[in-house]
């Protein structure tokens, strides 16, 4: 008898990273939601610090998962059948609630203060944008990217018809 995974973890694999990260934070807290949510790596291309600095992650995913530090995009080099899934704000990029996950998958985030590098565009096989009004922080951005594919690609309930869900606390709560 198998134990059930919580939280349900998503077929196929996914990795996260960013282009000409500056700041370690930043990085620290991007390593940490890719550990929560199951990635199988993270990335940066062409950042301006080390890879080490990252110290916000106190889930220490630098320990549990690889980091690839590829100093251009002429070095990033990606598992075979991978897709390249950058994530701009940009008006032909295709809306993330309307996106279907490849089931191999690399998501690439511009750096915090920019927009990924024309030519890191032309190599993605998707561009996605989160609909929002205006870009929020790069680790913020990765963790509604990474939280969508596992909702797209994890086998979770059915949502009700009506507020609430199928637990038996809102259940009980739904009789009083």
């Amino acid at each position: 008898m198998s134990v059930p995974q919580w939280p349900p973890r998503p077929r196929g694999y996914f990795a996260i990273g960013a282009e000409r990260m500056s700041k370690a934070l930043n990085l620290g807290n991007l390593m940490r939601s890719a550990h929560g949510f199951g990635a199988s790596f993270t990335f940066t291309v062409g950042a301006t610090y080390h890879a080490l600095e990252a110290r916000a992650d106190t889930s220490r995913g630098q320990e549990h998962l690889p980091h690839y530090n590829w100093k251009s995009l002429d070095e990033m080099a990606l598992p075979q059948g991978c897709k390249l899934v950058g994530v701009e704000l940009l008006d032909e990029a295709i809306d993330l609630p309307s996106f279907r996950h490849p089931m191999r998958a690399a998501y690439v985030l511009g750096p915090e203060q920019g927009s990924l590098s024309p030519g890191l565009i032309e190599r993605c096989d998707y561009v996605v944008k989160i609909p929002t009004r205006f870009c929020v922080n790069v680790a913020m951005a990765g963790a509604i990217v990474m939280y969508d594919r596992t909702l797209s690609l994890a086998r979770f309930a059915e949502r009700p018809v009506a507020e609430g869900g199928a637990t038996p606390l809102a259940m009980k709560r739904g009789r009083d």
